[in-house]
């Protein structure tokens, strides 16, 4: 009767222990920043040129962190290049190039 009262005891003790959440982990310290400098950091974007081209036409897309900020679309042929507004879907062209 014993071992079993002693067992059931050190049973519920241990998985006390096992139900603890880990210590959280240490943040790393960011360096020092140089005097003067803004508290602030600008985020750098990424930017990314796509380039699909098919049968009929080139289209090249640049964006810059995700967001769309010009299209321009070649088409083949002979027609002359135009540029897709991104905001409003709007084409424009230029009509005097040098």
């Amino acid at each position: 009767m014993r071992s079993v009262l002693f067992l059931g005891l050190y049973l519920s003790a241990a998985s006390l222990g096992w139900a603890q959440s880990p210590a959280p982990a240490a943040k790393a310290s960011a360096p020092p920043m140089a005097s003067g400098a803004s508290v602030t950091a600008a985020v750098e974007k990424r930017a990314e040129r796509i380039q699909v081209e098919d049968s009929a036409a080139r289209i090249d897309e640049l964006r810059v962190g995700g967001e769309t900020q010009s299209i321009s679309v070649q088409p083949k042929g002979g027609l002359p290049a135009y540029q897709i507004a991104p905001d409003s879907g709007q084409r424009s062209w230029k009509i005097l190039s040098f």
